[in-house]
């Protein structure tokens, strides 16, 4: 048996490591854990920085946020950038300074001089007037503009909002507060182009926490095995292809339920892939100690490539996408276009189930700003999930956020070409893919959605539960989060 180091959030996917070498090197883990926090309500004084990714600037430094225990203000005013001459000119007057120039001419000719920087009385008011006379804004629409200003190449406004941000957000408070300060070190990492310092694949450290908070993970495995499940229910010999196998959790219930089969478990041959041959010892000798409890002939092997599988006579195949898919580089990023390249490639092994499970949202090939549109719907619904399972004093609630979320925000925002990772598309486009890589779609069991049903009622009843041309879909009020379905 082999074994590898597991992650599920690995990045270095290894049917393509060769080949995408150069991505693994931009993307060097630099992320930095939140190991200074002392759970409780009285984290930090308004006047004590912390940092939430180490992503400000090359040199290591870290962003600076404030903790703030006050409520956001419920106004919902629209967010106008100043167009007036006058309010202009002190933009004018303020940029200078923060640019350290010291002389400017104002529109009439008339000579300022700025002695070290330091704007003369009365232009000091500058800044409280564009403070104090601006009306406080939602935090949503303050963070839109500033994605505005930094898609329009606005330095200066950009900045103004960042510093107002930094006032708003907070890892402690209401959810859209809590996405904020992970999307506000996103705009400031595009900006310092710090963005490949922040991804790491340490996802796997708190996914058992929110395994268990929040259905996503447990919606996906529970309809995947479902399909395999249905798909093997005669089947004498079973080899099942994990291309992210995590800590192997995913296949325990698909063992045990095969143990209970009428005619007698299948023999079981699981192989995952990974970047490393030697990390997955304890997983694997973990499955086949639970194989031999339930009496199920059971191998674990683990691989670092697609090439080194060898089919044997009378299996059965069954290859699962779980989370993964949408980080192979497609079309956009690589002329090779692994994505479909690695659809193809099962393909030819005649696989009798594929299951695919992603996240049903459209970040690949958007540009920077409507990604950032989508990036905030899509992660405020999944905060607002968090809120009504884990309390806001929660210890391991700041945890689950930044190693589960943070991350994936910070690349999605901050990052470009080889470096941004993460890459979703919505399922109709993966049904487009798999189309083309010669798969048929295969409906889920009505008996998949009746399993799911039943485990969605131990959560909120914001949840909701789909089924649309064949496929699942989990969302949480009206937002699709999750979707999963079935090829052939």
């Amino acid at each position: 048996m082999q074994a590898s180091e597991d992650n599920r959030s690995v990045i270095s996917n290894p049917f393509y490591h060769q080949s995408l070498q150069e991505i693994d090197d931009s993307c060097d883990p630099q992320f930095q854990f939140l190991d200074n926090f002392r759970h409780g309500s009285n984290w930090f004084s308004k006047s004590e920085p912390y940092c939430t990714l180490e992503s400000s600037s090359a040199n290591g430094s870290c962003t600076t946020m404030y903790y703030s225990p006050s409520t956001l203000s419920s106004s919902h005013q629209e967010y106008h950038s100043p167009d007036d001459g006058d309010f202009r000119d002190k933009l004018r007057q303020l940029e200078t300074v923060m640019l350290g120039d010291l002389d400017y001419d104002d529109d009439a000719g008339n000579g300022k001089s700025f002695a070290g920087g330091v704007i003369d009385l009365p232009d000091i008011e500058v800044w409280k007037e564009m403070v104090m006379g601006c009306p406080k804004r939602d935090l949503k629409q303050i963070l839109v503009a500033c994605a505005e200003s930094v898609s329009n190449n606005d330095l200066l406004s950009a900045q103004l909002l960042i510093s107002e941000l930094r006032q708003l957000v907070s890892v402690a408070g209401e959810p859209i507060q809590r996405l904020g300060a992970y999307m506000l070190e996103g705009l400031v990492a595009r900006l310092s182009s710090s963005g490949s310092t922040i991804y790491k694949s340490d996802f796997q450290l708190n996914t058992h926490v929110l395994y268990e908070i929040c259905p996503y993970f447990k919606f996906g495995y529970m309809s995947a095995n479902g399909a395999i499940a249905e798909a093997m229910k005669s089947e004498k010999r079973v080899h099942i292809i994990d291309f992210c196998i995590g800590n192997g959790s995913q296949w325990v219930p698909l063992i045990q339920a095969f143990a209970k089969r009428p005619s007698g478990p299948p023999h079981i041959r699981i192989t995952g892939f990974h970047d490393s041959p030697n990390g997955l010892n304890k997983e694997g000798k973990r499955l086949c100690k639970l194989a031999r409890a339930y009496n199920v002939p059971f191998e674990f092997h683990t691989e670092t490539g697609l090439e080194s599988v060898r089919p044997q006579p009378n299996e059965s195949l069954a290859v699962n996408f779980a989370f993964v898919l949408h980080r192979m580089p497609d079309e956009s990023v690589s002329t090779r276009n692994h994505r479909d390249r690695v659809l193809r490639l099962v393909k030819r092994m005649n696989p009798k189930i594929v299951t695919l499970v992603e996240q049903e949202s459209n970040t690949n090939t958007a540009p920077f700003y409507p990604r950032f549109l989508e990036a905030l719907d899509y992660y405020n619904a999944m905060f607002e999930s968090i809120d009504i399972t884990l309390p806001r004093d929660h210890k391991e609630r700041i945890n689950v956020e930044q190693h589960c979320f943070a991350r994936d925000v910070v690349n999605i925002i901050a990052c470009e070409g080889n470096e941004r990772v993460e890459r979703h598309e919505l399922l109709g486009k993966w049904k487009l893919r798999f189309s083309m890589a010669g798969f048929s779609p295969c409906p889920m069991s009505p008996l998949v959605n009746d399993t799911i049903k039943r485990l969605l009622k131990n959560y909120s009843e914001r949840y909701r539960l789909e089924e649309r041309d064949g496929a699942l879909y989990l969302g949480w009020m009206n937002r699709d989060l999750v979707a999963s379905c079935a090829w052939k």
